[in-house]
């Protein structure tokens, strides 16, 4: 997605383009006709560019159009690119009838200022919406990848040990401290498992309270869970180290089970400090515990089929042309007008490697 540039750094571009036509003409009268056009021409080409470089929102997976949602609105996102729309249209519009009302009049230079005027004051109605426009870019590239594998998703109250666990078992280094709510975003680590690869999405904590009071960050996470994962690890802290307690964890947990259609593997962290029994123990700050849960995760995915390969020729391979027939070419005549059978001699198998002149 290319930045998007705000009104007035359309405008001196646009400008400068114009400028540098306009210095190409001798006649004053035509150049200052050559600048308008080329002021709305260059300004509606780069309004265009800029829409052009945001997605087609309703054809996304619907976890990153959720994403996008939760983050910015979709409907406000393309509110704005409606408004760059609009601004496109009009700068076009509005410069080629300045351009007609330039070649009637005498002073085309009054015709020239008053076209800046106008078109400066299109542009800069949509200042706001181009500097909106660009904080979606700058969010929106740098969503993490998450791609068409085995995805394990991790949940659970803020600071019970989600972003330790992933730690451990994939290549994602997430920030990992003693307060709750460090993991801001999603973050995507993979494990390599024999010719496979699994992925696991590490989500900011979730608070048990309504829908409506989920902030941003636990609305991503509840996002992921239920459009990425093919299995939910929900991670209870029975120390209560996190600084909520079981009941409100295993309420949230509750809830869980009854959003996802996916498989649910619960297992109680930090250990080292306490158990709970009836549950998968782990402590994510020794690694007791963490290869057992791995492979209770494993459980659940599917057997690895090994696509099997079209058989494909190498076009490199010398290809074998059969022999041609000896037969009568029926159009062939001989100079007194008789018909005589044509002999055509055997050939030897070529390749296509090797050239042939016609006969």
């Amino acid at each position: 997605m290319p930045t998007v540039p705000t009104a007035d750094e359309i405008l001196d571009r646009s400008f400068r383009r114009a400028a540098k036509k306009m210095s190409e003409k001798n006649n004053k009268e035509r150049a200052n006709t050559e600048f308008v056009g080329a002021v709305g021409a260059a300004i509606h080409d780069r309004l265009v560019y800029i829409i052009r470089g945001f997605p087609e929102f309703d054809d996304l997976p619907p976890f990153y159009r959720e994403l996008a949602d939760i983050l910015f609105g979709i409907d406000k996102i393309k509110q704005s690119l409606g408004a760059v729309g609009w601004a496109a249209k009009h700068t076009k519009m509005v410069g080629n009838q300045l351009v007609l009302q330039s070649r009637r009049v005498e002073d085309t230079q009054i015709v020239r200022k008053r076209a800046v005027a106008r078109l400066a004051s299109m542009v800069h109605q949509i200042d706001k919406d181009l500097h909106f426009l660009n904080e979606v870019r700058n969010v929106l590239r740098k969503l993490p990848n998450v791609e068409d594998a085995f995805t394990i998703v991790i949940a659970g109250y803020p600071n019970v040990g989600k972003s330790s666990f992933i730690r451990r078992v994939s290549s994602a280094d997430p920030q990992v401290a003693a307060y709750p709510f460090t993991t801001k975003g999603i973050i995507v680590g993979h494990r390599q498992m024999g010719r496979e690869r699994i992925q696991f999405v590490d989500t900011p904590g979730i608070l048990d309270r309504p829908a409506e009071e989920r902030n941003q960050i636990e609305r991503q996470a509840l996002s992921a869970m239920m459009n990425v994962a093919n299995v939910v690890l929900f991670i209870l802290d029975p120390s209560e180290h996190c600084g909520y307690p079981m009941d409100v964890q295993l309420r949230l947990l509750d809830e869980v089970k009854g959003m996802v259609q996916v498989p649910v593997l619960v297992v109680a962290n930090k250990s080292d400090i306490t158990t709970a029994e009836g549950y998968l123990t782990m402590s994510t700050q020794t690694g007791t515990g963490v290869d057992e849960v791995l492979a209770a995760i494993l459980t659940h995915k599917p057997e690895y089929v090994e696509k099997k390969r079209e058989r494909v020729v190498d076009i490199r391979s010398p290809v074998i042309l059969e022999e041609e027939e000896t037969g009568m070419d029926e159009d062939a005549f001989n100079p007194q007008g008789e018909k005589r059978p044509r002999v055509r001699k055997p050939r030897k198998p070529r390749t296509v490697q090797e050239k042939t002149l016609p006969e």
